[in-house]
């Protein structure tokens, strides 16, 4: 993932909330829509997108995300499976607290998700992402969830996904990842508008 010459900016935009989110339940395959007040919070992160050019889109398959990009106004989006949420596998539709009545040291960064993915498997799925974004030469955005949104920030700075825990990121969000002479930089983050 050499990005020595890039000039790619990639802005990241995480979903409105759902109930789930709203809960801190785990939503990685469930296709949950968006809550009255994850649609609003979208409308409102339109006007910061309006006059920004895009020379890729890509979102995610599950409805939240779709619809969330519908509500930014976004129109060309690419749907892309590798930036579905985490596949939660057993843990899906649980919140940490209740995973850690029986797995105390749980962290899905470091250990995956029975019948899910594994930390390994998600890195190798948003490295793909990453090299479709290199390939543009501007700007690109993805609409996506917050595990994998997370999981691409850390491969996006060359370091282990686990750095993802370290990076909160909450409903309708944006952040940037850009380049410094050819170094990835992290240049906005959990941002309510860009800028």
């Amino acid at each position: 993932m050499d990005a020595r010459g890039s000039t790619t900016d990639v802005w990241l935009v995480r979903h409105g909330e759902t109930e789930w989110s709203k809960s801190g339940r785990h939503t990685g395959r469930t296709d949950l829509p968006l809550t009255p007040e994850g649609e609003r919070s979208a409308v409102e992160l339109r006007p910061s997108l309006e006059g920004v050019s895009f020379d890729l889109v890509l979102c995610s398959p599950r409805q939240r995300a779709l619809r969330t990009a519908e509500l930014v106004g976004l129109t060309d989006e690419e749907v892309v499976d590798d930036l579905a949420e985490w596949d939660y596998g057993q843990y899906e539709g649980r919140t940490r607290a209740e995973i850690h009545e029986s797995d105390p040291d749980w962290s899905v960064w470091t250990h995956g998700c029975p019948g899910g993915e594994s930390p390994e498997q998600v890195a190798r799925r948003v490295d793909r992402v990453i090299e479709r974004c290199r390939e543009v030469d501007g700007r690109v955005l993805l609409v996506a969830h917050g595990h994998v949104l997370r999981a691409l920030s850390a491969r996006w700075l060359d370091q282990p996904i686990v750095l993802g825990a370290n990076l909160e990121l909450a409903t309708t969000r944006v952040s940037i990842l850009s380049h410094d002479r050819g170094t990835p930089t992290l240049d906005l983050w959990n941002a309510r508008q860009p800028g």
